[in-house]
């Protein structure tokens, strides 16, 4: 496993920020009443990616389990966005959850007009 954190470069690092924060918007808003546990954090690269403090409920972390997972054997260098890519790697089901989270969160940050942190998240 530890091979796969040696290609953790900056695009990539930043992906796992923005699909972290987005997960993190996605499941406050939508999963009031699920119990929420901290999202560990396993390896100290990953930790400059994701909120310290992030809590998510079980289905919103095995998501950002698997989105980091899947952004970490992108064999792409650079890694395109995974919308534009030919090979779709995520799992039956997660891809279109992926896409549910980031249309959701983005609308929301937009109608909350937190413009501030659309533009912190996607530059």
């Amino acid at each position: 496993m530890s091979e796969l954190f040696k290609k953790l470069n900056g695009k990539k690092a930043k992906d796992i920020k923005v699909l972290s924060g987005f997960i993190s918007i996605f499941c406050r808003e939508k999963h009031l009443g699920q119990e929420k546990a901290p999202f560990l954090i396993r390896d100290d690269r990953l930790r400059g990616c994701v909120k310290e403090d992030l809590a998510l409920c079980q289905d919103c972390q095995k998501l950002l389990n698997h989105g980091i997972a899947k952004l970490l054997l992108c064999p792409y260098d650079p890694k395109p966005m995974c919308k534009k890519c030919t090979t779709h790697c995520y799992a039956p089901g997660y891809r279109e959850k992926v896409r549910e989270v980031m249309r959701f969160s983005g609308l929301y940050l937009i109608k909350h007009g937190r413009l501030d942190m659309m533009l912190h998240y996607l530059f």
